[in-house]
């Protein structure tokens, strides 16, 4: 039977699955991005959490904040989908927008570093044309 197959998890079966601590699956519960059943202490994950650990995922290495993942995943249950198309759209250019900024930054400070590091070797290098003094 393939996880997909059933219909409830433990902690750390999804913890296995996706490669995350149960610490980080109980982080999550605590941000209102999942809701297991309690049976006796222990967590009981439904399809549903599944799919929403999964959906988290896959927001946060989109770069995505917890508050803008838990809004879109919950648009699911209660807004028309293309009310949470457009939502989605919406957040991924903004986060688009984000990460070319962060490129262009990234780029100048390479350029910083590289004329630095010249000069730096020119430095070095006009240290050990000149005689030293004794």
């Amino acid at each position: 039977m393939t996880s997909t197959d059933r219909t409830s998890y433990n902690i750390a079966d999804l913890s296995r699955e996706f490669g995350v601590t149960p610490r980080t699956i109980r982080y999550y519960e605590d941000q209102g991005l999942l809701n297991p059943a309690r049976v006796g202490g222990q967590r009981i994950y439904s399809k549903r959490d599944r799919t929403r650990l999964k959906l988290t995922l896959r927001g946060k290495r989109l770069g995505l904040s917890l508050a803008e993942i838990r809004e879109l995943i919950d648009m699911y249950d209660t807004a028309p989908e293309t009310s949470q198309l457009a939502r989605l759209i919406e957040v991924l250019g903004r986060q688009r927008a984000k990460l070319k900024q962060q490129r262009e930054d990234i780029e100048a400070v390479l350029g910083e570093l590289d004329a630095f590091e010249a000069q730096c070797r020119a430095l070095l290098e006009a240290g050990k044309a000149r005689p030293e003094s004794s």
